[in-house]
C-alpha cells in the first residue's frame, strides 16, 4: 500500500477505536408503578397448603398429568418451534452486521483463449502485421481486499440494532414458551371442570330418573296425577338436553390440547377419559413488586429491546450526514501466454483504491429518514410503556379472579350443603304427601344449579392462578442469562 493510502488507513482506523458513534446511545426508560400490587394482600393472605415456586409453577397444582402435558408441549409445541426459528433468523442476521464491520477479502482467477477473425478492421491490421499469431490466451490471477472504514459508527449502529433484535426475538420466544405452558395448563383445567360439571348433570339424571320411576309406578296404582308424570319426565329431558352442550365443549377442550402438544386431535382422549378432580390453585410462593415483575415478563424485556433497536435506527439514520469511506487493494499476476511466467515479478500487478461516498446534496432525504427513525422509536416507546401497563393489568385482574373465585367456592359450598338438605326434606315430605312434585323438583334444580355452579367456580379459581402466573411472568429462571438456550433462557447482554 502507498504510504499516503497507509497513513489515512491508520488515522482513520485510530478514529474508529477511539471515537463515538453518532446519535444517541441507548438508556433503558423510567417506569413509574406502585411499590405492591392492590391485590397483593389478599392473594397473599390465601389459606392454601402448597406453595409453588415461579419457575416450575404448574407442578405445584399436585396433577402428575398436567406436569406430563405441560412438558410435553414445551418440546413439541409448533408455536415454540415457529419462535425458535425466528431466533435463528435473528442471530443469522447479527452475525451479517458484525461481518459488515470487518474486511471482506475475495480471490479470483480466469483462464481465456481467444481466436481473431481477419475479416474485421482490426483482424486485417493485425494480419499485415509480420508474425501475427490469429489465437491467443490470456491467464490471471488476483486476490482482492476492501473494508468500509466505520469512521462515524453507522455500521455500529447498525450492528446494535441487530443486536437488540436478536434480544428481542430471543425474548420473544421465551414469552412463547411460557404463554404455551400457561395455556395448556389453562385448556387441562378446563377439561377437568367441563368432566366434573358432565358428571353432576348424569348424576342429576340419575336422580330425576329415579324420581320419574317412583311417580310413573304411583300414577300406575292410581296415586299420583298425570300432571306429576309429565312434569317428571319434563325434568328428565331438561337435565339430559345439558350433556350435549357439555360435551361437545369437552371435545373441543381436549382438541386444542392435542394442538398445543404438536399432535393430532384426539390423540391423548384415552388418557384423559378418566375422572380426576378439578386441580386446586397452590399459592403464589412469590408475587414480587411490580418493577420486579418487568424484570421477569420476557414479553417486557422484548419491547424493551424493540426500543433499543429503534434507538440504534437513529444512529444509523444519523451517519448519512457524514462521508463513507473505504479502502480497497488488489495484488495479482497476469500473462497474455501460457509460458510459465504467471507468477513472475514481470506478470505482476497491483492496485491501492480509497473510496469515498458522501451524500453532500441529498441532505433533505437524511433528514427525513431520521425523523422516521425518531417516529419509530416515538411509538416504540409508547408500545413498551403500553406493554407494562398491561402487564400489571393482567396481575391486578388474575388476582381479583383468584381471590373473588375462591370466595365463591367458599360461599357455594355452604349453598350446596344446605341445598341438598332441603332436596332431602322435599322428597321426604313429597313422599309423605305434604308437599306437590313441584316442590321436588324446584330443589333438585337448586341442588344442580349449585354443584355445577361450584365446579365451574372451583375452574376459574385454577385458571385465575394460572393467569396470576402468567402475568408474573412464571415459567423460567429469569435468573439465567444464557441467551443461547432456547429451553427458558434470555441473553441480557447489550453490545453497545
Amino acid at each position: 500500500m502507498h504510504a499516503p493510502l497507509r497513513s489515512l488507513a491508520l488515522l482513520l482506523s485510530a478514529g474508529i477505536l477511539t471515537g463515538c458513534a453518532v446519535g444517541p446511545d441507548y438508556r433503558s426508560p423510567e417506569i413509574a408503578l406502585s411499590s405492591t400490587f392492590l391485590g397483593q394482600q389478599a392473594v397473599d393472605l390465601r389459606p392454601v397448603q402448597r406453595q409453588a415456586d415461579l419457575t416450575v409453577w404448574w407442578a405445584a397444582f399436585d396433577d402428575p398429568l398436567l406436569t406430563h402435558f405441560v412438558s410435553l408441549a414445551l418440546e413439541q409445541n409448533l408455536d415454540i418451534a415457529q419462535a425458535a426459528a425466528r431466533v435463528a433468523q435473528s442471530r443469522a442476521a447479527l452475525r451479517y452486521a458484525d461481518a459488515a464491520l470487518l474486511p471482506a477479502g475475495n480471490i479470483s482467477a480466469s483462464a481465456a483463449r481467444a481466436y481473431q477473425s481477419v475479416e474485421t478492421p482490426l483482424g486485417q491490421v493485425l494480419n499485415a502485421t509480420p508474425g501475427f499469431d490469429r489465437s491467443g490466451s490470456l491467464y490471471e490471477t488476483n486476490l482482492g481486499a476492501s473494508w468500509e472504514i466505520d469512521a462515524f459508527g453507522g455500521l455500529r449502529r447498525e450492528r446494535e440494532a441487530a443486536r437488540a433484535a436478536y434480544e428481542a426475538s430471543a425474548a420473544g420466544a421465551v414469552a412463547t414458551r411460557l404463554a404455551i405452558a400457561a395455556q395448556t395448563a389453562d385448556v387441562y383445567v378446563t377439561i377437568r371442570g367441563l368432566q366434573a360439571r358432565i358428571a353432576i348433570a348424569r348424576q342429576q339424571v340419575d336422580t330425576r330418573r329415579q324420581l320419574l320411576a317412583m311417580v310413573k309406578l304411583q300414577y300406575e296404582k292410581g296415586i299420583a296425577a298425570e300432571l306429576q308424570k309429565n312434569q317428571a319426565e319434563g325434568s328428565l329431558t331438561q337435565a339430559e338436553a345439558q350433556i350435549p352442550i357439555l360435551e361437545a365443549g369437552l371435545d373441543s377442550a381436549m382438541n386444542a390440547l392435542d394442538v398445543l402438544l404438536g399432535v393430532q386431535p384426539g390423540t391423548h382422549r384415552t388418557e384423559l377419559a378418566p375422572l380426576k378432580p378439578i386441580p386446586a390453585a397452590p399459592a403464589l410462593a412469590e408475587t414480587g413488586t411490580p418493577a420486579e415483575m418487568i424484570r421477569r415478563r420476557p414479553d417486557l424485556m422484548a419491547a424493551e429491546q424493540r426500543l433499543a433497536a429503534a434507538n440504534a435506527r437513529i444512529g444509523v439514520a444519523v451517519a448519512e450526514y457524514y462521508p463513507k469511506f473505504s479502502l480497497g487493494a488488489l495484488l495479482g499476476s497476469a500473462t497474455a501466454i501460457a509460458n510459465g511466467n504467471l507468477f513472475t515479478g514481470a506478470a505482476s500487478q497491483a492496485q491501492d483504491v480509497l473510496g469515498l461516498r458522501w451524500r453532500l446534496f441529498d441532505f433533505g432525504r437524511v433528514d427525513a429518514q431520521i425523523a422516521a427513525a425518531h417516529g419509530q422509536e416515538a411509538e416504540a416507546l409508547a408500545a413498551y410503556r403500553l406493554a407494562v401497563l398491561r402487564a400489571a393489568e393482567e396481575v391486578e385482574n388474575a388476582f381479583s379472579a383468584l381471590v373473588n373465585r375462591e370466595a365463591q367456592v367458599g360461599i357455594l359450598t355452604r349453598g350446596e350443603s344446605s341445598f341438598a338438605r332441603a332436596r332431602e326434606n322435599s322428597f321426604a315430605a313429597y313422599q309423605g304427601g305434604v308437599v306437590s312434585l313441584i316442590e321436588v323438583l324446584d330443589a333438585d334444580g337448586n341442588l344442580l344449579q349449585a354443584r355445577d355452579a361450584k365446579a365451574q367456580a372451583q375452574t376459574e379459581a385454577a385458571r385465575a392462578a394460572i393467569a396470576s402466573f402468567r402475568a408474573l411472568g412464571g415459567g423460567w429462571d429469569a435468573r439465567d442469562t444464557d441467551g443461547q438456550r432456547l429451553a427458558g433462557n434470555l441473553s441480557s447482554t447489550n453490545d453497545r
